[in-house]
């Protein structure tokens, strides 16, 4: 099919078998692998062909193909070359050349594959004797290496004896120098002066005494302090609310009666302990707007995390001077209390802040968050007081929410704030 593929390339396409005609066109080092059998059967059928292919065959090798055509195989041909001249050419006793030309190729695979074999065979025993060779110095090698460690534990153990029988002898002499140092102490103890221990516990007891007595003189005049403080808070925030509502809706002076000072819930209208727009939604435009316009209310703002959500880019001191500067604008529209809180663990010193008219402006200790700043500051509130915390943190808003505080996002503060 090699020849016949060569051969095709150099005949005159007029005189290219009808159906190789496509595959003359074909690339010469292609030409056989892909047309193979067309080439094949074109061969065993057109004799005209095959004899074009013959005859390149015996201008190429004629005297391979002059001692086929007497019946003599050279001895030194090539199989595959002898079987396709014999196949070409056709010469007597021909189909007898290719099967002998076919048995040589085998007997030359089979020799081939011997020998292929036997090297591989002697190569594995080479590779097996010298795995043994490795395997017994190892084994020599463990078995040294286990007697010395036998003979290194055997010491050890010998060492570990010893040791253990010099702790007995310390602790013995330990336990002893301790039981004559408690009789020392005892007698020691037995013989000392009554008075003074007696001396001792009354100073004592006298010390306790005064600090109870102070801690309670403290706790008497903080609570105090602070009741006096919660109860006003609450009262302004009563005559604000009901000032507020007489002029809403005009309403004249009334004489109340008896039954009137009994404190209930009216229906359709939220307790005391409720926080108003607690229907409001959290991203609720007129949420802030409607807890600005409560009476008495107290705006807790959380304020690194307030200028981290809306102008995070800028440095602390400006964050600072930007949220006092819209905080105090607040104040002078709504006249709300204000209150700013900015995380100041991390401070090594005072920060200079010039805070405006009305807000109160408060760093956290060291040691503390602003968090934990801000849930102090709700529960200082009395009950029943409305507070609002700004601050997108959830832990934070969860924590002031179950103080009865109401929580808003940082973004509806900014918006408000922007809105002027």
């Amino acid at each position: 099919m090699e020849l016949a593929s060569q051969m095709l390339g150099s005949m005159p396409a007029a005189s290219v078998p009808p159906p190789l005609r496509g595959i003359a066109r074909f690339d010469p080092r292609k030409r056989a692998k892909l047309g193979g059998a067309p080439i094949a059967a074109q061969l065993e059928t057109d004799k005209k062909f095959r004899e074009l292919v013959a005859e390149a065959v015996s201008s190429g090798w004629p005297e391979l193909v002059a001692s086929l055509a007497e019946g003599t195989v050279p001895p030194a041909a090539e199989p595959v070359l002898v079987a396709a001249a014999a196949y070409l050419t056709r010469p007597p006793g021909w189909v007898d050349m290719v099967e002998a030309a076919r048995a040589d190729l085998e007997q030359s695979a089979v020799v081939a594959e011997g020998s292929a074999q036997e090297q591989t065979l002697a190569r594995l025993r080479e590779q097996l004797a010298a795995q043994k060779a490795a395997a017994k110095e190892e084994a020599d090698r463990l078995r040294e290496q286990l007697k010395s460690s036998r003979s290194e534990i055997s010491d050890l153990r010998r060492r570990l004896h010893d040791a253990r029988e010099r702790a007995r002898a310390a602790e013995a002499r330990a336990a002893e120098a301790q039981k004559e140092a408690e009789e020392a102490k005892s007698v020691a103890a037995s013989a000392g002066n009554s008075t003074e221990s007696e001396l001792r516990r009354l100073r004592e007891r006298l010390a306790d005494a005064e600090r109870q007595l102070e801690a309670a003189r403290r706790a008497a005049r903080e609570g105090r302090s602070v009741e006096d403080t919660k109860v006003r808070m609450l009262l302004d925030a009563l005559q604000d609310a009901a000032a507020g509502l007489r002029r809403e809706l005009a309403l004249p002076p009334s004489i109340h009666r008896p039954a009137d000072s009994v404190a209930s819930v009216t229906p359709g209208r939220q307790g005391a302990q409720a926080v108003p727009a607690r229907a409001l939604a959290d991203d609720d435009p007129a949420l802030l707007d409607q807890l600005l316009a409560l009476p008495q209310i107290h705006l807790i703002v959380d304020g690194y995390n307030v200028t981290k959500t809306g102008y995070g880019t800028l440095t602390l001191a400006d964050q600072r001077t930007r949220l006092l500067t819209g905080l105090g604008a607040l104040y002078a529209q709504t006249r709300t209390e204000l209150t700013c809180v900015f995380d100041g663990a991390e401070l090594n010193g005072p920060v200079p802040v010039s805070a405006p008219r009305g807000v109160r402006v408060l760093f956290s200790s060291p040691g503390q968050i602003a968090d934990d700043l801000i849930r102090q500051l709700v529960r200082a509130e009395p009950v029943g007081r409305a507070v609002a915390v700004v601050s997108s943190d959830r832990e934070v808003a969860e924590s002031v929410r179950r103080m009865g505080a109401r929580p808003v996002p940082s973004a509806l503060l900014l918006r408000r704030l922007g809105r002027g």
